[in-house]
């Protein structure tokens, strides 16, 4: 049923359907790669849809405060937070799902990771719009399941494994737009780059493509960051 919601492109149903598996699934042995997978698509169209939102709300928002117009600025605020509570639940139900049920019975080290980067994940969107006391605590949580997830993955997963890949994307993403430490995001993704090049040849068939893309994604953030740091450079220096 996730898979025909997934083509019907129904993702909330999808989530709800993946819930009910996942409950069940923590009776026995945990989700499957496919199951996980399917869950963490659900959740990321589900909460995708409403990130794209907010981001274009908020831009419509600051145009109307530059031009002085209170009337619409009141009214865009509303929809904003309408959106934003939308958001927080969205986040509150994965989360609650993965503290609960997902990381208590995720067995192997690529499951503990992918649980705990998805963890660091929702609680970073979580950050991307609260504020104050809410954005430090959003921003503290990521911080402590990216930590914990790459521990894990760097002792027990290949540099040029998937998985590790993404955290490795994802948590200089966190540095960089949430904790605004480029220095620290470049060094994060040029480490894991690296590393994953040196070690390529080993990399196996069945997870190539999935790898060197994120691989390319790395490269791409690290030339568009050391790029904007030299344009600060500049500025700062003139």
């Amino acid at each position: 049923m996730a898979k025909l919601a997934e083509q019907a492109e129904r993702y909330e149903e999808m989530v709800d359907f993946m819930e009910k598996v996942s409950a069940s699934a923590a009776d026995n042995e945990g989700l499957t790669i496919e199951e996980r997978n399917l869950l963490s698509v659900a959740y990321k169209n589900v909460i995708g849809a409403r990130r794209a939102s907010w981001r274009i709300i908020s831009s419509i928002e600051q145009k109307e405060e530059s031009r002085g117009n209170e009337d619409h600025v009141a009214v865009i605020r509303d929809y904003r937070a309408k959106i934003e509570s939308e958001l927080s639940s969205i986040c509150g139900g994965i989360l609650k799902l993965l503290d609960t049920t997902l990381i208590p019975s995720a067995s192997g080290g690529d499951s503990k990771v992918f649980y705990l980067k998805m963890k660091g994940d929702y609680h970073r969107y979580l950050a991307e719009f609260k504020t104050g006391a809410e954005r430090k605590e959003a921003a503290e949580s990521t911080l402590t399941a990216y930590k914990s997830a790459q521990e894990i993955a760097n002792a027990e997963l290949a540099p040029t494994h998937p998985i590790r890949l993404g955290l490795a994307l994802n948590f200089s993403v966190f540095y960089y737009e949430i904790l605004n430490s480029p220095d620290r995001a470049c060094e994060l993704a040029k480490q894991a780059f690296d590393e994953a090049i040196a070690e390529l040849d080993t990399l196996g068939e069945e997870s190539y493509k999935d790898s060197t893309l994120i691989m390319q994604l790395l490269r791409d953030n690290l030339t568009l960051w050391t790029s904007d740091m030299q344009v600060n450079k500049i500025s700062t220096y003139s």
